[in-house]
């Protein structure tokens, strides 16, 4: 993890946050009409989450853990389906995995382009902002 200087508080946003997946990906899509249109919206969801996940977790590590990070949040992807292929409601689909990976990858690009390490950067504003309002 990154130098942060509050660690504990973004693990526990961290964790939070995957729970909250977890918790909305096994739960009944009522708000979702099935159509082969929507269908479709299911697989843009998991690779705008994914590459949520993705950001949100290269912004807390360096650069060298990210690839722990890719097979982590691989890992919870395949979780998610097993999760969904134990449910009555819900179904596992090949092609959810596959948009949750690329979601990773698109995250990890961007992080690599720049954005990685963010919260490293967000505390330091914060303190500059706290220390020119004194």
């Amino acid at each position: 993890m990154l130098p942060l200087r509050h660690e504990k508080r973004w693990r526990l946003a961290g964790i939070v946050l995957l729970l909250a997946v977890l918790v909305a990906t096994i739960m009944p899509t009522l708000w979702l009409p099935s159509s082969t249109k929507i269908l479709l919206a299911d697989k843009w969801l998991h690779l705008l989450t994914f590459t949520f996940l993705s950001l949100w977790f290269t912004g807390q590590y360096a650069r060298s853990s990210y690839m722990r990070l890719v097979v982590g949040l691989t890992a919870f992807g395949v979780l998610i389906e097993v999760g969904q292929g134990m449910i009555s409601y819900r179904s596992a689909e090949w092609l959810d995995l596959v948009a949750d990976i690329a979601g990773i990858g698109i995250g990890l690009c961007i992080a690599i382009a720049g954005l990685g390490g963010w919260s490293l950067r967000f505390e330091q504003w914060l303190e500059r902002a706290r220390v020119s309002s004194d």
